[in-house]
């Protein structure tokens, strides 16, 4: 340490202070003019937590893809500590934003099963839930997995924009509202009908 080095800390809840602590390093570091505008750095992010701890009903709960391989497999589900437990999830990063993210899918119905169980589903809650998919996986599926990326995310790094409404060709404010194009906009009763919805109207006082 020498004159004029700072030194912080945050305590607390780690779900909150870990983005309070990021978004501090980097206005320092804007500031400071320490970050160099003129490179793309990239990074993979890797060995996401697969269950993480829901403080609001006590319980387990899957803390990003629940359809993701958990790492270790059956074994690692059925005897290892579930708040431990790995998944086979990816992101990639550039210049701190995600442009990039995927996964290895869990395949196996009876894996699939298991690790929903951890969280409170039994294997009738999955196959009523996600039906489709469990009945697909028990004709047999080979190791799969994939990516997704972000173009707009990739386009305002490019162009050097801040948020992706600089370059969305139609924008929503923070309403989610589309205001170039009027949506949303109010449905008729015919696409009501058609849809089998009604309107309630909020009750006065």
């Amino acid at each position: 340490m020498s004159d004029g080095d700072a030194c912080f800390f945050v305590a607390g809840d780690p779900t909150k202070y870990y983005r309070f602590a990021g978004d501090a390093r980097t206005r320092a570091g804007e500031e400071m003019n320490l970050v160099d505008r003129d490179r793309f750095e990239l990074a993979w992010i890797i060995d996401f937590p697969f269950y993480e701890w829901n403080e609001d009903e006590k319980k387990i709960d899957f803390a990003h893809n629940p359809f993701s391989m958990p790492q270790g497999g059956l074994e690692a589900l059925e005897s290892g500590d579930p708040l431990a437990l790995k998944a086979f999830q990816y992101d990639l990063v550039c210049n701190g934003f995600e442009i990039v993210s995927g996964g290895l899918r869990n395949h196996r119905p009876e894996l699939m099963v298991k690790a929903f169980e951890k969280v409170g589903l039994s294997a009738s809650d999955v196959e009523e839930r996600f039906g489709g998919l469990y009945r697909a996986f028990q004709y047999g599926a080979p190791p799969h997995g994939g990516m997704a990326a972000g173009i707009d995310r990739v386009v305002m790094l490019i162009c050097g924009a801040k948020n992706l409404r600089d370059i969305a060709l139609f924008p929503m404010n923070q309403q989610a509202q589309d205001l170039l194009m009027g949506a949303p906009g109010h449905a008729t009763p015919v696409q009501l009908r058609e849809l089998g919805l009604r309107v309630l109207e909020p009750k006065k006082g």
